[in-house]
């Protein structure tokens, strides 16, 4: 392994129990609370959601979100273990988070760890800092809410950093998500008034813009509720509503989420800038035939982007672009901060990946698995 690869594994994180049939071991929250972090005034607030923002912006912009490496990973393991289930192998395997490759599982924990070197000046930030979890696309949210989530009808797919605040005694929670390219500091206050951030744009672009809300929920205080509105040019708009739980630390990331996004059929690498846009990278949905990828990369005009099949990488020796693909990877490769041979091996090994279609159909069975699991959330 490289430097940059030494496992990273962190702290007060538990395995989750399994049941008989589950596609995911069960979740496992905190028997405690966090500790309330007390600020006397709005503009001691205001200090602190600066540093704290300004971190965010770092990590953005040094770290790439990767859900292609932990997949390339959990692959070359189940080779090497001989094992034909990988529904079977997937209940055993552990998943790691390793440096600078990043899930948003990854990316909390490393934000986390960032900012606790802020406890000198905000005394009191990293006892408080935690993980919590998110459950995305609910469509019945008094269903859903009322005492902590259903441990066995849900995925938690998603995880975000929380902290408890106090304002003048007014109370709220911080919100900060990286694995979901957000460069600022999400303040949800219980009153809704200043420094409440409410709706804002998360990004805007010829394709769509999306918008973001976070509200602590009316009949339950212990969830926010993240509403999302997207609207299209020509298209109706789209909303839907996810609930993260933030009355406890969440302390199955890795055993829970990060395994959850192992068999995720959509996988992707990013590198963002220090505002959470999106500059260049592939995205690909895992299917069980005709592969491809697409990738894309910042030009003075916006993004250019283009849809490759798999199939040109699959020998690594004989790779067969033309001018207008083999130009896109090369300035894709430098936007990203990669060396042009090691993307051309990542994909080349992708390839290999998803044209094993034993493998891949076994990846999408298990995730329907999952996506049943939740889908009456």
């Amino acid at each position: 392994l490289e430097q940059a690869d030494i496992w990273c594994q962190p702290q007060g994180q538990a395995r989750g129990p399994w049941i008989r049939g589950a596609p995911l071991p069960l979740p496992v929250w905190g028997h405690y609370e966090s500790p309330t972090l007390t600020v006397d005034t709005v503009e001691q607030y205001e200090e602190l959601a600066s540093s704290v923002e300004l971190e965010t912006q770092r990590l953005l912009r040094e770290r790439r979100y990767d859900t292609v490496d932990n997949v390339l990973r959990f692959y070359r393991d189940f080779k090497k273990s001989g094992e034909s289930s990988l529904e079977h192998f997937y209940r055993k395997y552990q998943p790691l988070i390793v440096n600078e490759r990043h899930t948003c599982v990854g990316l909390g924990f490393e934000l986390l760890r960032r900012l606790c070197s802020l406890n000198k000046k905000f005394p009191g930030i990293a006892s408080g800092l935690y993980l919590v979890s998110c459950e995305e696309t609910i469509g019945d949210i008094a269903g859903y809410v009322g005492g902590p989530p259903a441990a066995d009808s849900g995925e938690k797919e998603h995880v975000l950093v929380c902290l408890k605040i106090e304002i003048n005694k007014r109370r709220g929670i911080m919100l900060l998500d990286p694995g979901y390219h957000v460069a600022r500091v999400i303040t949800v206050m219980g009153d809704k008034l200043y420094p409440h951030t409410g709706w804002f744009t998360q990004s805007d672009d010829a394709e769509a813009r999306k918008e973001y809300n976070y509200t602590l929920c009316q009949s339950d205080p212990d969830y926010v509720e993240w509403h999302e509105r997207k609207t299209r040019p020509s298209a109706l708009e789209q909303t839907q509503v996810a609930l993260i739980y933030v009355a406890r630390p969440y302390l199955t990331a890795i055993d829970v989420t990060e395994r959850r996004n192992l068999v995720y059929n959509y996988r992707s690498l990013l590198a963002r800038d220090f505002k959470g846009h999106l500059v260049a990278g592939i995205y690909f949905q895992v299917t069980a035939d005709s592969p491809a990828f697409t990738i894309f990369h910042q030009t003075n005009r916006g993004k250019k982007r283009i849809k490759i099949s798999f199939s040109k990488f699959y020998d690594l020796n004989k790779i067969d672009l033309d001018s207008e693909e083999s130009e896109i990877v090369v300035e894709c490769a430098r936007q990203m901060g990669l060396s042009q041979e090691n993307l051309r091996e990542l994909l080349s090994a992708l390839a290999t990946v998803l044209f094993d279609t034993s493998f891949t159909k076994q990846i999408l069975a298990i995730n329907a698995k999952i996506n049943s699991l939740a889908k009456d959330n």
